[in-house]
């Protein structure tokens, strides 16, 4: 094309069309820059924005610890009593919640006064509240089967062991929820619970915990697929994947696998299903794992612009549903790297839609309607204008 241009022709005609090639050129080569920028600016916070966000934190005020220092010496301090006529100090904490129980120790100066001998009678009560903490602790459940025998046929009965989470097995339900909560809802590996079970004396393996949450998946795969199910049935889902690390056996490195998540939420609408999440695991990202895992699916799917979706949607199939969080998230990109005013605008015209939506929220489907497009619609034509 430069070469094309490198000429000086004497007609108007050509002339103009030389200026036409100009123009073009010269808007092609800023868009080519634009997105090179854009492109930089993703790169430096991708390899800076860690060491950036480390050199903030170490910024940071020591607040929190000022305040455990000055606790400390308080603490430390010799008591003062305090002036008998003085008022009692007036809290703002918040009162200790009604459900936790209550356990009273009273302490009565006596029944009879120290200076006369005579009868105390009560006039009131001071009643001060104190949360303590009574670590969990361990039982053990003893089943007892009496073997009997007949009289009269010498018959011999005993009752059968009720259902156990793991057939002959020690751990009871309550251990094995307790084991599965501490590792995947607060992250606790199971050698550190090893390690922690062990200072009440308990010498549980990490190898044997490791057979118990493998048994349990299994126990809990029925749970799973309805739950599968039940998302599936909704009108709508939303649709998302998450990456995460897994190791990979024998190459000592780790590979990308994916986390699916299908979750049907009504709330916002009044819906009458509890909100549920449907997880599902793929060592991969092709599109064929969100096709297998809605297929037949005919209700609607929120999902970003991932290609891997658009299996998903078609005639006959699930109607798509597209992601302004993920459009806004480019423009915000765009802003943050180049400060560009269009990029800016358009941030602020899609929370005109937010606003719109936190309206709608709870209303009926109905009402979501009429509310969408008397008041989203001429913000989204105004927008794509």
């Amino acid at each position: 094309m430069l070469k094309d241009l490198d000429i000086t022709p004497d007609d108007p005609a050509e002339l103009r069309a030389v200026n036409r090639l100009l123009a073009d050129e010269v808007k092609s080569q800023a868009l080519l820059i634009e997105k090179l920028k854009h492109q930089l600016a993703g790169q430096n916070r991708h390899r800076f924005g860690v060491r950036s966000e480390s050199l903030d934190q170490l910024n940071l005020t020591f607040e929190e610890d000022e305040a455990i220092a000055e606790a400390a010496e308080e603490q430390a301090k010799p008591a003062q009593p305090a002036p008998e006529d003085k008022a009692p100090r007036q809290h703002s904490r918040k009162p200790l919640p009604d459900h936790l129980d209550r356990h009273d120790a009273v302490l009565s100066p006596g029944d009879d006064c120290t200076r006369c001998g005579g009868k105390l009678k009560t006039l009131g009560e001071d009643v001060t509240e104190e949360l303590e903490y009574v670590p969990g602790r361990f039982v053990v459940n003893r089943i007892v089967r009496p073997r009997k025998a007949c009289a009269g046929c010498e018959a011999i009965v005993q009752s059968p062991l009720p259902s156990r989470p793991i057939e002959r097995g020690r751990p009871g339900p309550g251990l094995l929820a307790h084991v599965l909560v501490s590792k995947y809802a607060d992250h606790v590996p199971l050698y550190r619970q090893s390690q922690i079970y062990s200072r009440e004396g308990i010498d549980l393996d990490r190898s044997t915990m490791a057979d118990w949450v493998g048994r349990s998946t299994a126990l809990l795969d029925p749970l799973a697929d309805e739950i599968g199910r039940i998302v599936r049935r909704g009108e709508a889902l939303f649709a998302d994947d998450t990456p995460v690390k897994m190791q990979a056996p024998g190459q000592k490195k780790t590979k990308t696998a994916r986390v699916w998540t299908y979750v049907r939420d009504e709330r916002p609408w009044s819906g009458s299903s509890p909100p549920c999440a449907w997880y599902q695991f793929t060592i991969d990202r092709k599109g064929e794992h969100p096709v297998s895992h809605l297929a037949d699916y005919k209700g609607w799917v929120h999902a970003d612009g991932y290609s891997g979706f658009n299996g998903l949607f078609g005639e006959n199939k699930a109607g798509e549903m597209a992601c302004v969080a993920h459009v806004r998230r480019k423009f915000v990109d765009v802003f943050a790297s180049q400060g560009n005013a269009i990029a800016e605008e358009a941030i602020r015209r899609i929370a005109e839609l937010y606003t719109v939506e936190k309206d709608a929220r709870g209303k009926s489907p109905e009402e979501r309607i009429a509310l969408r497009q008397s008041r989203s619609k001429p913000i989204f034509d105004d927008l794509e204008a």
